[in-house]
C-alpha cells in the first residue's frame, strides 16, 4: 500500500500492506522483519506517525471494515513493533505524539514521551460539526484524556485536521453554515491561540495549504480566487504563530492545493515562489495565467526577480509543476541550486524550458548547455550533479564535477534509448549512487527500467581540508557576510574545481559556521496580541485585544494608574543578536491600566434610535458569522422602499448599498451564513461572500421566475458545495403559450451553466445524509456521476403549460440530467425534503385520494400505510411537519371550510413508512400553517392547539374552540398545559381539573412573523406564550405573557397583556416588549423570569412591530422595529445589554459536577420521578442565575447522558392499526388486523428474530432499556435463522445442569439432617396421645417431601446426562439442533428423548403444534 521513511531515524523503513502482515527494517533494508496489527491500516489518512525524539514510538491509524463502511481507530507501539501494536483508542479520526518534530517540547519530559493527541467523534454525535481534539498522558487507557480550551475558558468542537510543524502544532477547525476555518496553535499542547489572518483575508476549508515553515514562524498560503484558477497570498507568522501577516500576493497554485513555494534547504530566510503576473485578468475573465519567479533573501520581507549571468529574469518550473520525485531546486548541498526555466517576461512550457544551476543560494543563475529540460539530481553533498533529458527518448546521462560550468555524458546501457520517469539518490545527497526509472515507449508494450549510476570510481580520493571553501550564505557588495536572525551564515564546501569527493558515510547535515551581529530592528517582531502598523514602524494592540497584565497588577485603580507593561516589541525567539547600550526595543513601558483593563462596566443599556426611508419594511435579513468565523460584526440586511441598506454593527448604524439597482429579494444562502444573493427582475443578479461586503455582479441565464399564480423556488441551493445552485427562470416569455419554468445548474457560481430540465415545478439538490463512517469508494466509479449530484425535479408529462391531462411527474438524476433521468412517480402533488426524510404526495384519481410515499436516504422509496380508515381525498391539503426525531409528522386536513380549518397529525415509524395517528383536530389555517411546534433543544417535546369542539353539533357556529396541549415523548402522549400557581396579584387562578383550568397558549397560525418561536436552540428550557388560563384560548388581546424554565411542565406569570419576546446570550437575557402597542418601554430578565425589571428607551412611545435578534440567540443586541399605524415613520431601536456585565462565565467541561457559573439541569417527564426523558436521564449547562457575567462564545449546553432508564409506557406509542384509549392503553382496531412484523426481517437480513405484535412501538429516539418493555411478547425466528434464535432461547446445557443438581444437593443434607436427629421416632406408633414427631409440621413435612422427590430426581438423571450431551455437540458444532414445543413434538422426535408415560402427559401440557 505504502513504503514510509522513518523521518528521525535514516536506518528505518516500513512497507505497509493491505493486509494485517506489515514489514520493517532497521538496517536501512539490508534485513525486513514482519510485525502485525489487529486491525487495517488505514486508507483515509497516513498510517503511521512517529515520534520526533523516540524512534520506538509510533501510532498507527487503522481501520475496521468488518462491516459495509470502514471505522477509525488508533493503536500504538512503544518498541518498535517489536511487539504486536496495542489498541489506543476507537473512534478515532488521526492521533499525534505531541513530540512529533525534534523541535516541539511539552516543558516536561514525561508528557514529551507520552502525550499523545487524538481527532475523535463528539461526546453525544458521531457527525464531523461535533469531532473534538483528546489528550492523554497515559495512552487513553480507563478514559484518562482531556479536552484542551482552544478558545479562552471554552473547547472547540468541529476539528478537522491537526499538524505539526517544527514546533508548532496545528488544529483546524470549522462549523456548519460557512467554510470559513479556524486554525489554533500551540507550542506547548496547553496554551492555545487563534491564528489571526488580516481583516481582509480568511481561511476557507480545501483553500489553504501550510507550508513548510521555519523554526519561528508557520508559512500558510491561503486561496483567494474562485477554485478553477486558483491563486493565493503568502502569509508568515510571528514567532509564537498567533498573528500572520502577507508578504507576498497572488501565489500560484494548482487545484490539488499544491503552492509554487520552496525554501532553500538549510539556509535561513531564503524562498522561491512564483506568483501571477495577471492576476486581474485571470479574476475577470478567466485568462490563462501568465506566472513569474521572485526569490527573498529576507524571509518574504521583500522579494526581487531571479537574474541569470546576463541580468535577464529567469522563471523556472516549480512544485505545481512537479517533474521529479523530492525536492523541487535545493538539497543539503550548500548553496547549489537547479532549475528548469527560462528568461523573459513569463514562464513558458516546460518542453521550453533550459536546465539552469546557481551555486550561490538562488543569487544569481547560469544557464547550462544542457538545452531542454532535463530531470537533475545533487549528489555527495554538491560535488556531482546528474541530469538527464526530459523530452523524448534519451540514450545518454549528463554529469558535472564543477557545479555545472562543464558537463560530460555516459551512453545508458545495451544501447538502450527511454524516457525517464524518475532520477533520485538518497534523501540526504551524500550518495555517489543515483537511480533512474524510465520507460521505453517506442516498444508496442512498454518496458520499464531500473537503471544504476555510480560514480564512487571515478575519484579515488577523499576531498581534506584543503579542497574545502568557507562559502558565505549572504554577502554584502564587498562580498562579507551580512546578518539574518542575529548572526551570519557560512558553511564549508568543495571547491568546485577539486578532484576529489566528500564520501560522507553517516550523513550529517552541513555544520553552519556563524557570528553573532548587533541587534537591529529586524531582530524583533511584535509581542503577542501586537500587530504592525500601516506603515509597518510600530506594533500596536488591534481594537478590541486586550493587553495582557502581570499578576497583581490593576486590581484596584484610577484613570492614571500604570503598570510596566510590553513595549509591544519583543526580540525574535532564536534571535542571536547582540544586545547595544542604552534602551532596547522590547524594554517594558509604562501603560495605563484603563487602557488594559477597560473601563468597569457601565451597568446601563445603550439606546441607538435609527429612522429610515419609505412606508413599511418590506424584507430582513441577518448575516449571523459562526462560531469560527472572523470579525466581529453582527450585519444585518432590510429592505424599504427606499432600498437596500446594511448594517454591520447590528442596527447602531445603517448604509446604503446597491443604489442604483432594482433589488426584488434579499436570499440569504441556506447553508452558508456569509453569502447572500440580491435578485432583480432582470438576468442580474448581485452576490457577496463576505456578510454583504464586497458584492459582485452576475448574469442568470434567464430572468427569474414570477408568476404569483405558480410560485416556484427562484434558487435551490447545495447543502456542501456554496458554487453548486439551481436556477428557475422564465423561458419563452414571448411565445403564444407564455413563459415556462426551465431549471439550470452552475458550480462555478454563475460563470457557465447547464440546463437541467425544461417546464419544471420545484428543482432541488437532494441532501446527503452525513455518514458517520468511511466507504471506500469502487475503483469502477463512475466520476461523471455522484451522489452530490442528485437533483429531484418536478416536470410536466408534456413540454406545455397546459394543466389538463399533464399531470407533473418527479424525476432525478445523479449526472446533471446528462443521460435520460429516473422516473419514480406520476401526478405529483409535490414533495418535501426536511431534516431526515424525502416525502412525495401524489394523487390517485381512480379513488380520488392522496397518497404519500417516504424516502430515508433520496433513492429508494417505501409506500406510506396510514392508519385504518384514514383516507385523504386528494382535495385537502397535508402539512409536513418536522422530522427531526426519526419519525415523520404530518398533518393532513379534515375540515377545510374557511375558519373552521382543522387536521389530524400522524406520526410515521423510524423509516417513514408506517403512521399512527398522534393527535386529532388540530387546529390550522387555510394556509397550511399548523398550531404545532417542537420546543428546541430538548428532545420529544411539543405544543400544539386543538380544536375541542370540533364533535359539536353546532361546531358552524360556535367557531374553533381551542385548548393548548404539550407532548413530553414525541408525541405518545398529550396533555393539558398546567396553569402557573398565581397570577400578577399572587392569587390562584382557577381550580379543578385541567379539562376546565389550564394554560392555553396562542400558536403558529397567529404569528404575524414565522420566524418567531416559542423557545430557541440556545436557550435550553426556556419557552414563552402569549396566553390565558381557563377552559379555552381567548382572544389574543385579551392574552398576558407565560414563561417556563423546566421545558413546558411548570408556567409562571410574566407580564400582563400581550408581549413578543426575544432570548439573548444563550437566554440568560430575555427581553419583552409590547406587541403593536404603543409604548417606551421593554422588561427584561436575567433570572428566568423570577424578576422583570422595566427599561425605557425613549421618551414617546412608538408601535414596535417586532423585536429581533441574531438566530442563534447569542447576542447581547437587539433590534426593535418600529412602524406607524398606517405605515411610514420607520424605526430601529437597538438596545445594547453588553454594559451589564464585563466577565465572560466560566466553564470547566472536565468537572462531573457544577462547573463554575454554571449548573447542571436535568429535563424530565412530569409523569416519572426519575428525570428520565426519552429513556435516558440528560444533564445540560446552564448559567447560574444569580452569577454577574455573560456566556459569550456558545456554550456545549449537553454535559452528558447521565445514564439510560428502564423502559416506561412513556417510552412507547401505538402501533400501527392500534388506538390510544383514554386509559392509555393500545387497542386493535376493530376488524383490522396487527401488523406484520415479520416485515421487519425483509428490512434488516441480519435480523434474528422479532416479536409478535403487543400494540406498541418504541418511540424512535427512546434509548430505555429493560424495564417494562411494552413492544415484546412472543419471539419467532426470522426465516433462515433458526438456529441462531435456538441458540439464543434455547436452555444450555449447564443451565439445566445447575438446575437440577442444586435441589438434590439441597435436598441430601436436608435428609441427612432429618435422618441424624429423628431416627429413633422412626417407625413408633403410638395410640391415645400426641405424637412428638408431627408429620405435618413444617420443619418434618417439607425435609420429607424433597427427600421423596429425590427418588423421582435420580430417574430422571439419565435424561439429564443425555441434554448435556447433545448441548455440549451443539456447542461444538456438532449434533442435531431441533426446536421441540409442545407433546406432538417429541412425538416426531426420532427417539432422541426417552419415552414418556401416556399418563404423564399432562406434565408436558395438552395442545399439540395444530391447536397452537
Amino acid at each position: 500500500m505504502e513504503l514510509t521513511m522513518h523521518p528521525y531515524d535514516k536506518n528505518r523503513a516500513y512497507i505497509i500492506t493491505n493486509t494485517k502482515t506489515h514489514y520493517k527494517t532497521d538496517d536501512r533494508g539490508k534485513t525486513w522483519e514482519e510485525f502485525s496489527a489487529d486491525n487495517l491500516a488505514t486508507v483515509f489518512r497516513e498510517p503511521l506517525t512517529f515520534h520526533g525524539r523516540d524512534p520506538d514510538r509510533i501510532i498507527f491509524n487503522a481501520m475496521d471494515c468488518s462491516g459495509i463502511f470502514c471505522e477509525e481507530l488508533t493503536m500504538y507501539t512503544t518498541d518498535g513493533f517489536s511487539k504486536k501494536a496495542k489498541p489506543l483508542r476507537l473512534d478515532t479520526s488521526g492521533c499525534h505524539w505531541a513530540v512529533s518534530t525534534e523541535l516541539f517540547d511539552t516543558g516536561s519530559p514525561d508528557f514529551n514521551a507520552d502525550r499523545i493527541l487524538c481527532v475523535v467523534k463528539g461526546r453525544f454525535s458521531p457527525w464531523r460539526k461535533d469531532y473534538r481534539l483528546l489528550i492523554s498522558d497515559e495512552f487513553f487507557q480507563n478514559k484518562k484524556e482531556f479536552e484542551p480550551d482552544l478558545e479562552p475558558g471554552r473547547t472547540v468542537k468541529g476539528i478537522v485536521n491537526m499538524a505539526v510543524v517544527t514546533k508548532y502544532l496545528i488544529v483546524a477547525t470549522s462549523a456548519e453554515g460557512t467554510d470559513e476555518m479556524a486554525l489554533y496553535v500551540s507550542d506547548d499542547t496547553l496554551k492555545w491561540h487563534r491564528a489571526v489572518f488580516p481583516h481582509d483575508h480568511k481561511l476557507v476549508e480545501e483553500a489553504y495549504t501550510v507550508l513548510e515553515g521555519t523554526n519561528y514562524s508557520i508559512q500558510v498560503d491561503v486561496m483567494t480566487s474562485r477554485p478553477n484558477q486558483p491563486m493565493g497570498v503568502f502569509f508568515s507568522s510571528n514567532s509564537n504563530g498567533t498573528y500572520f501577516t502577507r508578504k507576498i500576493e497572488h501565489m500560484n497554485r494548482n487545484t490539488y492545493g499544491l503552492v509554487d513555494f520552496e525554501k532553500i534547504y538549510g539556509i535561513q530566510g531564503i524562498v522561491l515562489v512564483n506568483i501571477v503576473d495577471n492576476w486581474e485578468e485571470v479574476e475577470k475573465s478567466g485568462a490563462e495565467k501568465k506566472v513569474v519567479s521572485k526569490i527573498s533573501f529576507d524571509d518574504g520581507r521583500t522579494f526581487r526577480s531571479l537574474k541569470d549571468d546576463k541580468d535577464e529574469d529567469l522563471h523556472v518550473h516549480s512544485v505545481t509543476d512537479l517533474s521529479n520525485s523530492g525536492r523541487v531546486f535545493s538539497s543539503p548541498a550548500p548553496g547549489m541550486v537547479m532549475a528548469v526555466g527560462n528568461t523573459g517576461k513569463t514562464l513558458k512550457g516546460y518542453e521550453d524550458g533550459n536546465l539552469y544551476v546557481s551555486e550561490d543560494a538562488g543569487m544569481t543563475w547560469k544557464e547550462t548547455k544542457l538545452k531542454g529540460p532535463h530531470k537533475y539530481e545533487f549528489g555527495d553533498q554538491g560535488s556531482i550533479l546528474v541530469a538527464v533529458k526530459d523530452a523524448g527518448l534519451t540514450d545518454e546521462i549528463k554529469y558535472s564535477l564543477d557545479h555545472g560550468n562543464t558537463w560530460d555524458d555516459v551512453d545508458i546501457p545495451n544501447g538502450l534509448k527511454v524516457r525517464p520517469v524518475q532520477l533520485t539518490t538518497t534523501l540526504d545527497s551524500t550518495s555517489l549512487k543515483f537511480l533512474l526509472e524510465a520507460v521505453d515507449d517506442a516498444k508496442p508494450n512498454a518496458n520499464g527500467y531500473i537503471i544504476a549510476i555510480d560514480f564512487d570510481d571515478m575519484h579515488e580520493r577523499q576531498c581534506e581540508d584543503d579542497d574545502l571553501v568557507l562559502w558565505h550564505a549572504r554577502v554584502d557588495k564587498d562580498n562579507k557576510p551580512t546578518c539574518f536572525m542575529g548572526h551570519t551564515q557560512s558553511y564549508r564546501r568543495r571547491k568546485k574545481d577539486a578532484d576529489c569527493f566528500i564520501k560522507e558515510k553517516n550523513f550529517k547535515d552541513p555544520q553552519v559556521v556563524s557570528e553573532p551581529c548587533a541587534c537591529t530592528t529586524l531582530d524583533f517582531e511584535c509581542d503577542y496580541n501586537f500587530v504592525r502598523s500601516e506603515d509597518r514602524e510600530n506594533c500596536e494592540l488591534p481594537v478590541g485585544v486586550p493587553m495582557l497584565v502581570p499578576d497583581g497588577a490593576c486590581k484596584a485603580f484610577d484613570k492614571d494608574t500604570t503598570f510596566k507593561g510590553s513595549s509591544g516589541w519583543r526580540k525574535i525567539p532564536g534571535n542571536d543578536c547582540k544586545p547595544t547600550s542604552g534602551p532596547q526595543k522590547d524594554d517594558p513601558v509604562d501603560r495605563h491600566c484603563v487602557d488594559a483593563v477597560g473601563q468597569p462596566s457601565s451597568g446601563n443599556i445603550e439606546v441607538k434610535i435609527t429612522p429610515h426611508k419609505g412606508q413599511r419594511f418590506i424584507s430582513k435579513a441577518y448575516l449571523e458569522r459562526t462560531e469560527i468565523s472572523s470579525g466581529s460584526d453582527e450585519t444585518i440586511l432590510m429592505r424599504t422602499e427606499g432600498g437596500v441598506f446594511m448594517s454591520t454593527d447590528h442596527g447602531k448604524s445603517f448604509d446604503s448599498i446597491l443604489e442604483d439597482a432594482e433589488i426584488q429579494e434579499i436570499l440569504p444562502h441556506p447553508y452558508f451564513n456569509d453569502m447572500v444573493f440580491f435578485l432583480t427582475s432582470t438576468r442580474t443578479v448581485y452576490y457577496s461572500t463576505e456578510r454583504g461586503k464586497n458584492i459582485r455582479k452576475v448574469k442568470a441565464p434567464l430572468p427569474p421566475w414570477t408568476d404569483p399564480h405558480y410560485p416556484l423556488p427562484r434558487m435551490g441551493f447545495h447543502p456542501k458545495n456554496k458554487d453548486w445552485i439551481i436556477w428557475t427562470g422564465a423561458a419563452n416569455c414571448d411565445a403564444q403559450g407564455g413563459c415556462h419554468a426551465e431549471a439550470s445548474v452552475t458550480t462555478d457560481r454563475f460563470d457557465n451553466w447547464k440546463t437541467l430540465q425544461r417546464f419544471v415545478g420545484r428543482c432541488e439538490f437532494i441532501k446527503e445524509s452525513e455518514s458517520i463512517f468511511h466507504q471506500i469508494p469502487p475503483e469502477d466509479q463512475d466520476p461523471n456521476k455522484g451522489r452530490d449530484k442528485l437533483i429531484y425535479c418536478e416536470v410536466r408529462e408534456r413540454e406545455s403549460n397546459e394543466r389538463e391531462n399533464n399531470p407533473l411527474k418527479l424525476v432525478s438524476s445523479d449526472d446533471f440530467f446528462t443521460e435520460p433521468p429516473t422516473e419514480h412517480f406520476t401526478n405529483v402533488v409535490t414533495f418535501a425534503t426536511m431534516s431526515e426524510f424525502m416525502i412525495v404526495a401524489t394523487k390517485d384519481d381512480d379513488h380520488q385520494t392522496m397518497n404519500f410515499s417516504a424516502s430515508a436516504d433520496g433513492i429508494d422509496f417505501a409506500y406510506a400505510k396510514f392508519p385504518y380508515g384514514f383516507v385523504v381525498p386528494h382535495q385537502m391539503g397535508y402539512t409536513v411537519l418536522d422530522s427531526s426525531t426519526h419519525s415523520v409528522f404530518i398533518l393532513v386536513l379534515v375540515n377545510k371550510e374557511e375558519n373552521l380549518e382543522y387536521g389530524s397529525i400522524i406520526k410515521s415509524n423510524s423509516n417513514g413508512t408506517f403512521y399512527t395517528m398522534a393527535l386529532e383536530n388540530v387546529d390550522t389555517d387555510r394556509v397550511g400553517y399548523v398550531d404545532f411546534e417542537k420546543m428546541f433543544g430538548i428532545e420529544g417535546v411539543a405544543m400544539v392547539n386543538v380544536v375541542a369542539n370540533a364533535w359539536s353539533k353546532n361546531f358552524d357556529n360556535e367557531g374553533k374552540m381551542l385548548k393548548t396541549m404539550i407532548t413530553h415523548n414525541d408525541g405518545a402522549e398529550w396533555d393539558y398545559l398546567p396553569p402557573p400557581k398565581a397570577n400578577k396579584d399572587g392569587k390562584k387562578y382557577c381550580s379543578g381539573s385541567l379539562d376546565k383550568c389550564a394554560l392555553h397558549i396562542h400558536g403558529y397560525t397567529e404569528r404575524t412573523d414565522k420566524s418567531h418561536t416559542y423557545s430557541s436552540t440556545s436557550a435550553i428550557g426556556l419557552m414563552l406564550g402569549t396566553g390565558n388560563v381557563g377552559e379555552y384560548l381567548d382572544r389574543k388581546k385579551a392574552g398576558d405573557t407565560f414563561m417556563t424554565a423546566d421545558g413546558g411542565i411548570t408556567w409562571k406569570f410574566a407580564k400582563e397583556g400581550k408581549y413578543m419576546w426575544e432570548f439573548g446570550d444563550q437566554g440568560s437575557i430575555v427581553v419583552l416588549v409590547k406587541d403593536r402597542s404603543p409604548t417606551n418601554e421593554v422588561f427584561y430578565t436575567l433570572d428566568e423570569g423570577d424578576t422583570w425589571i422595566p427599561h425605557k428607551f425613549s421618551e414617546e412611545e412608538m408601535r414596535i412591530i417586532d423585536i429581533t435578534t441574531v438566530p442563534s440567540d447569542n447576542s447581547r443586541n437587539f433590534l426593535l422595529w418600529s412602524s406607524g399605524l398606517n405605515g411610514g415613520d420607520l424605526k430601529t431601536i437597538n438596545l445594547d445589554f453588553t454594559g451589564l456585565a464585563e466577565v465572560q462565565c466560566k466553564l470547566d467541561q472536565n468537572k462531573n459536577g457544577d462547573a463554575g457559573d454554571y449548573d447542571l439541569w436535568q429535563p424530565k417527564h412530569p409523569k416519572l420521578t426519575d428525570d428520565c426523558l426519552f429513556g435516558h436521564v440528560s444533564q445540560y449547562y446552564r448559567k447560574k442565575t444569580d452569577r454577574k457575567c455573560y456566556n459569550g462564545r456558545m456554550i456545549p449546553h449537553l454535559h452528558d447522558i447521565k445514564r439510560n432508564c428502564s423502559c416506561t409506557r412513556q417510552d412507547y406509542e401505538c402501533d400501527w392499526n392500534y388506538e390510544r384509549q383514554k386509559d392509555g392503553t393500545c387497542k386493535l382496531v376493530k376488524d383490522m388486523p396487527p401488523p406484520d412484523h415479520s416485515l421487519f426481517c425483509k428490512e434488516d437480513t441480519s435480523r434474528i428474530e422479532y416479536y409478535v405484535p403487543t400494540g406498541y412501538r418504541r418511540i424512535g429516539g427512546t434509548t430505555c432499556q429493560g424495564g417494562n418493555e411494552f413492544d415484546k411478547s412472543e419471539a419467532k425466528p426470522c426465516p433462515n435463522h433458526g438456529d441462531e434464535f435456538n441458540k439464543k432461547h434455547g436452555p444450555s446445557g449447564w443451565g439445566i445442569f445447575f438446575a437440577v443438581t442444586i435441589p438434590i444437593i439441597v435436598a441430601t443434607c436436608v435428609g441427612y439432617w432429618v435422618w441424624k436427629n429423628w431416627a429413633s421416632k422412626f417407625g413408633q406408633i403410638r395410640l391415645g396421645e400426641q405424637s412428638s414427631f408431627d408429620g405435618e409440621a413444617p420443619y418434618i413435612k417439607y425435609p420429607i417431601l424433597v427427600v421423596s422427590g429425590i427418588v423421582a430426581v435420580a430417574q430422571a438423571f439419565p435424561l439429564l446426562l443425555a441434554s448435556l450431551w447433545r448441548s455440549t455437540m451443539n456447542l461444538i458444532g456438532q449434533g442435531r439442533s431441533r426446536r421441540f414445543t409442545t407433546r406432538d413434538s417429541f412425538a416426531r422426535g426420532r427417539g432422541d428423548y426417552a419415552i414418556v408415560d401416556e399418563d404423564e402427559g399432562e406434565l408436558l401440557g395438552d395442545e399439540s403444534d395444530e391447536e397452537v
